[in-house]
């Protein structure tokens, strides 16, 4: 029996029920369609950089987003600009299984000089864990970044308001109900 312990009931005279197996959730996309990535920073020689990005989409096997890259104290350093990194399906679902996994990328600022970008992702548990990314500036310049990932939860289900019955009135702005006086 796949999925499901059977289980001797005695008072069936011995007969087997199934339950069901504990098992982990079921393996989704949806739960990898976006990842949220700590702020992070590096040292370089006499200053830090520091990058931050919003929230990650994943469309067509690659995740996006924008950055903000700020150099102090070079601030004529600053730049911002688009990111994306590849990760197939087969890396997500090792990711998921717990094993670290490899990527690689692009960035390109609003200049549109292009930097490729190298990383691996460790995870701690089933939806976050640390990540290392390798920023190539140019052919003797790296950055390294040591933050952390979190995939967050399914945003919730809308909540189910029910209808009013009064259809004139929407069900939101029912009157709460009289209150006896004595």
């Amino acid at each position: 029996m796949v999925g499901a312990v059977a289980l001797a009931n005695p008072a069936a005279g011995g007969a087997s029920a199934p339950l069901p197996a504990a098992s982990a959730p079921a393996w989704s996309p949806s739960h990898f369609a976006r990842v949220d990535v700590a702020p992070t920073r590096t040292s370089i020689y006499i200053g830090t950089v520091s990058m931050t990005m919003p929230t990650l989409e994943r469309r067509d096997g690659r995740y996006e987003t924008t950055y903000v890259a700020k150099v102090f104290p070079y601030f004529f350093y600053n730049e911002q600009g688009t990111l994306t990194i590849d990760l197939a399906e087969t890396e997500l679902r090792r990711l998921a299984a717990g094993e670290s996994v490899e990527f690689s990328g692009r960035a390109r600022n609003t200049a549109g000089e292009a930097r490729r970008i190298e990383g691996k992702a460790t995870p701690t548990d089933a939806r976050s864990g640390r990540i290392k990314v390798r920023v190539f500036v140019s052919p003797r310049v790296e950055l390294i970044f040591n933050t952390t990932y979190r995939f967050p939860a399914s945003p919730p289900a809308p909540a189910v308001v029910p209808p009013s019955p009064d259809p004139a009135r929407p069900a939101s702005a029912a009157s709460p109900a009289p209150v006896a006086r004595p």
